[in-house]
């Protein structure tokens, strides 16, 4: 007689199989935000969405839903002037979704990524994030709503505060106008109620300040806000990915404030005509704008060619992982740095914080920054073909659009429309890419039940 246990075995073949697509939740995201942005897309090509007669051109609508959708900030028309009130809520909504959807995406990928691991592996990751379910979905879902809400109504209190007592703006505008800031801020949109961005405030810290401040907590990511808000004075607690973002980021926004402030204190063309108090400031703003805020209190045109080459570093990098802004994330940055380091030293394996690094996950940060590299180097010899532009000026445009950070050299304007849809393909790709990598790399993880011989070829 056969057990229960061996009855449970066999599975009907006639029961009905979810699609193969809805196994791979990195896909499911992947079409989720095209679905948006094709909506984002319709939406502004309707003619009450634009200002004045007729409706935007479908490059308009396309390239302007994905630059929100995807929090980047880059633009070929004048937002203000453009698009009428209909389409700036459109613009701020797709803002909005992309930088909360992006948050939740990479929150879920972990979850479901967790899920795949073995009961020790589960163990050690609850153990390592301090108590965090990472099961619980509802959790990480309600976390993050608190969190963007949080920090965008109180950014847009300063602001629009700012704006009504500062510069005798009428309540409702100031209210608008600091309200569309605040959350393009925190979810490192770019997008501003003004032609020039920021440069109208250059030398103001109640405008500057709160904005640098929000895009640098949206950058940190929402695990690493989770836990500074539970465990803040205890560093010591702290889990592996928390410290590591925050012993990144911090050093390269220090760093950057100080190369661009020094680099470019004597530019008549950006800080040089500024006070020498203001300059830091400045100096600052820019330096965090590279994280993907794309926010800009000085003409980026204007800057020096080493402070272009420094930007873009620091755009390619990116910030935390989970967050609403780009790059191939600072984890990744730290962790191939600290490989090599571990290399050079001639240590067997990576360490970091007192815990070993497994080897699978830096294959899996190695692999990030290679593809991430060869698609900008793609992209570059596309549209240096294409336009036979200046090459710093190309690489500027990618590396901004690939980090969905959305300053620009000047080049953006001049692309014909076949460079714009290039650009926006790299802004979808970039806000995703990265995300979807990392999680299908994840996934995809297996055992392999045998090895081959041990061979070494000769490197350098």
């Amino acid at each position: 007689m056969r057990s229960t246990q061996a009855e449970a075995l066999p599975v009907d073949a006639s029961s009905p199989r979810r699609p193969r697509i809805m196994r791979h939740p990195a896909q499911v995201v992947a079409l989720a935000f095209a679905a948006v942005a094709s909506v984002g897309t319709v939406l502004l090509l309707i003619p009450v969405s634009r200002r004045g007669e007729g409706g935007a051109t479908l490059v308009e609508a396309l390239f302007t839903a994905i630059s929100a959708l995807c929090v980047t900030g880059h633009v070929v028309v004048d937002t203000r002037e453009h698009w009428s009130n209909v389409g700036l809520v459109v613009i701020l909504a797709l803002a909005q979704i992309g930088g909360f959807g992006i948050m939740t995406s990479a929150s879920l990928l972990g979850v479901f990524a967790s899920r795949r691991l073995g009961l020790r592996s589960r163990l050690l990751t609850a153990t390592e994030s301090r108590g965090l379910d990472l099961g619980d979905v509802r959790t990480v879902l309600l976390g993050v709503v608190r969190v963007s809400v949080a920090l965008e109504l109180l950014t847009a209190v300063v602001l629009s505060a700012r704006l009504f007592l500062g510069y005798g703006r009428p309540f409702s505008s100031a209210l608008w106008e600091g309200t569309f800031l605040a959350i393009s801020s925190f979810n490192n949109a770019g997008f501003v109620l003004r032609g020039n961005s920021m440069t109208d405030f250059v030398s103001d810290p109640w405008m500057c300040l709160p904005v640098v401040v929000a895009s640098f907590l949206g950058g940190l990511g929402f695990p690493v806000l989770l836990e500074l808000r539970r465990q803040f004075r205890l560093p010591r607690r702290w889990s592996l990915h928390t410290k590591l973002t925050l012993a990144t980021t911090v050093p390269l926004l220090v760093l950057g404030t100080l190369f661009l402030t020094v680099n470019e204190w004597h530019n008549p063309a950006t800080l040089g005509p500024l006070d020498w108090w203001a300059r830091p400031l400045a100096g600052l703003f820019q330096a965090s704008a590279t994280r993907s805020s794309g926010f800009n209190s000085v003409d980026i045109t204007q800057l020096n060619g080493g402070s272009w080459l420094v930007m873009d570093v620091l755009m390619f990098i990116g910030g935390g992982s989970a967050s609403t802004a780009g790059g191939i994330k600072v984890t990744t940055f730290a962790l191939l740095a600290v490989a090599v380091y571990a290399e050079a030293r001639g240590e067997p394996t990576v360490s970091i914080f007192a815990r070993r690094v497994p080897d699978r996950v830096v294959r899996q940060a190695l692999t990030v920054a290679l593809v991430s590299v060869a698609v900008v180097v793609v992209a570059t010899t596309l549209l240096v073909e294409m336009t036979r532009a200046p090459l710093d000026m190309v690489v500027f445009e990618v590396v901004s659009s690939f980090a969905t950070v959305g300053l620009s050299s000047g080049l953006l304007v001049q692309l014909p429309d076949s460079g714009q849809v290039i650009l926006a393909l790299l802004m979808f790709i970039g806000r995703l890419g990265p995300i979807t990598l990392g999680a299908a790399l994840a996934l995809r993880e297996r055992t392999r039940m045998y090895e081959y011989p041990e061979g070494r070829p000769i490197i350098g």
